[in-house]
This record gives structure tokens, C-alpha cells and sequence, in this order.
């Protein structure tokens, strides 16, 4: 049965069109994705003193916003967002509020696109598993350290303070960042993404703080291993490991709410604070019930900031 726009909200619109199930195109970054990016969550909530989004990238442009408060005296924290398959800079943004969010906080938006494929979704060629699934061998590693590369050239960036959010395969991309270049990253953020399913293929020469955000119910990237990846509680695990954190000794902190749909505080929390080298910290949010495409609170960008901006180098 199709679902009208007049009978979804917002958040509903977007999550058909990130899911591809929007009733207007197959595609996840067609049909309503522009009518919600410009009615809301997205850069034209923004205030209109705010510097326009400039281009970066070539013929693989990525958009980078600009906050009012940037000073070029002044070193601005860089972050990278990072859409799942089959999605959009564009819609990636709108879910997390993150344009608004780097507009309020000060800090600069990097808004990359994957590369489209045969059957018309973009991707990231993130690991052997996820997502050039149309076999396109694309060095999408390279591109985006040249896209952080060309931003710190012309804008003050504070290089102690390079971050990536990714949703699913933009998750697992952002994984891959910090394994091949961890001299560039700070911190990822990877909601219902994931790392290599073999370790060995994963060897950063920097530690980088890792927030895993996962769905007990998700049926698209499973919370625990698959063949797609180690699942969300190893994923943490290696990079406590890796920062120096002992991965036996999990610490529960508070639960929190990052499901609106769900009753209570859903979301556990869980860090492995017990020898990690200074600065670099590994945690896990398990949202025990949620899916895929949680319906994150309308906070959910400045609360990945407030974690991220806790790190730098």
C-alpha cells in the first residue's frame, strides 16, 4: 500500500527515503528527499547569515558548509558525514540535523557522494563486503583523504580535530578511514556500520576513538557477526585494542534515549575506559529493540558532536 506524504511526518518521509521506499522513486535520494531538505532538518533551516556551502571535489563534488562564526585565525573543527548505500549527502544531512547543528556549534560540514552504480544507488567501497556490490573498484579511501586534504588547504582547520559520521555503509567507510588513514582522523561515529569480517585487513598506524551506535533488531546489518561484518560489540572491541583500552573490562554507563519510537531509554551504553591511551576511548550504543534506521530525537547532531568534540589528537 502506498503511503502519502500527507500522512507522514518529516521523520517518516525521510526514513522511507533512506530505506528506498519512498513513494515516489526506488532510489533513496529521489522522490521526497528534496521536499524534506527544504522543509526542515537541512540547510535551509539555517540562518541567513550563514556562509553558503562551497564545493569541493573535482567531478566528484563534495559540499562543504561554512558556519558565520568561522575566522580564518581560528583553527574549526572538520567533520565528514558519510550516507549509507542507496542514500545522499543531501538526505544523510537531513536526518542527523548536521548542517544546522555546525552552524550553531562552529564547526565546518563536509558532505561527500558516494559513487553511483549500475542500479543507480551510490556507494562506498568500503570493505570486500560493503558496498561495491556492482563490482566498481573504486579507491574511495584516497578520495576522501584528498577531500580532508583540500579543506585543511583552504580553510583553518584544527588538524587535532578531524571526525567522520557514517550511517551503515557510510559506517563501515568511516571503519575503513580509520584504519587506512588514521594519521588524518580523530574520531568516528558509525551508526549500524561496521568493521573489515577479517581483523588482519585493518592495520592503522593511529589510535582513533570509536562510538558504535547499533540496533539490536536491525535485519539489514546485524548487531551481531555476519558475513557482512564482526558486528557491533567485536567492532568496539578491536578498536579498544587497538587504542590500548583492556576489551574485558567494559564499563555500563547510563542508558539514553536514541530511539523516539521506542518506550523508556532503550539505548545501553557501554565504554572501555580501562587502560586506553590518552585521548582515545571506545564505545558501544546498543539500542535494544531498534532497526536499521532508528528515529533518532531532533538533538541527535549535536549530541554526536558533543561526543565527538570530546576528542582530539
Amino acid at each position: 500500500m502506498r503511503t502519502t506524504r500527507a500522512k507522514l511526518g518529516l521523520m517518516g518521509m525521510l526514513l522511507l527515503a533512506l530505506s528506498g521506499c519512498g513513494d515516489d522513486s526506488g532510489a533513496a535520494d529521489a522522490g521526497p528527499g528534496d521536499a524534506m531538505i527544504d522543509s526542515g532538518r537541512s540547510d535551509a533551516a539555517a540562518d541567513a547569515t550563514s556562509a553558503p556551502p562551497r564545493s569541493f571535489g573535482g567531478d566528484r563534488p563534495a559540499r562543504l558548509v561554512v558556519p558565520s562564526s568561522y575566522d580564518a585565525d581560528s583553527p574549526m573543527p572538520l567533520v565528514m558525514l558519510l550516507h549509507g548505500y542507496g542514500a545522499s549527502a543531501r538526505l544523510q544531512d537531513a536526518y542527523f540535523s548536521l548542517s544546522r547543528t555546525a552552524r550553531a556549534r562552529g564547526f565546518l560540514l563536509l558532505l561527500p557522494e558516494g559513487t553511483v552504480d549500475s542500479t543507480g544507488k551510490r556507494f562506498w567501497n568500503a570493505t570486500p563486503a560493503c558496498c561495491a556490490f556492482a563490482g566498481i573498484d573504486v579507491d574511495d579511501v584516497s578520495y576522501l583523504r584528498s577531500l580532508i586534504r583540500d579543506v585543511k588547504a583552504a580553510y583553518n582547520v584544527d588538524a587535532a580535530r578531524v571526525y567522520l559520521i557514517g550511517h551503515s555503509n557510510g559506517g563501515f567507510m568511516s571503519y575503513r578511514m580509520a584504519c587506512d588513514a588514521g594519521d588524518e582522523i580523530t574520531a568516528i561515529v558509525s551508526l549500524a556500520g561496521g568493521g573489515f569480517v577479517d581483523e588482519s585487513l585493518c592495520a592503522p598506524t593511529n589510535g582513533v576513538s570509536v562510538l558504535q551506535i547499533q540496533g539490536t533488531d536491525d535485519d539489514t546489518v546485524a548487531y551481531g557477526p555476519s558475513a557482512i561484518g564482526p558486528g557491533a560489540v567485536a567492532s568496539v572491541e578491536r578498536w579498544a585494542t587497538r587504542d590500548g583500552c583492556d576489551p574485558t573490562m567494559p564499563v555500563s554507563g547510563d542508558p539514553i534515549d536514541l530511539d523516539t519510537t521506542l518506550v523508556g531509554l532503550e539505548t545501553d551504553v557501554t565504554t572501555y575506559p580501562v587502560g586506553c591511551e590518552p585521548g582515545l576511548t571506545a564505545e558501544l550504543w546498543t539500542i535494544n529493540g531498534g532497526g536499521h534506521i532508528p528515529v533518532v530525537p531532533a538533538d541527535i547532531g549535536g549530541r554526536l558532536y558533543d561526543w565527538l568534540s570530546a576528542h582530539a589528537r
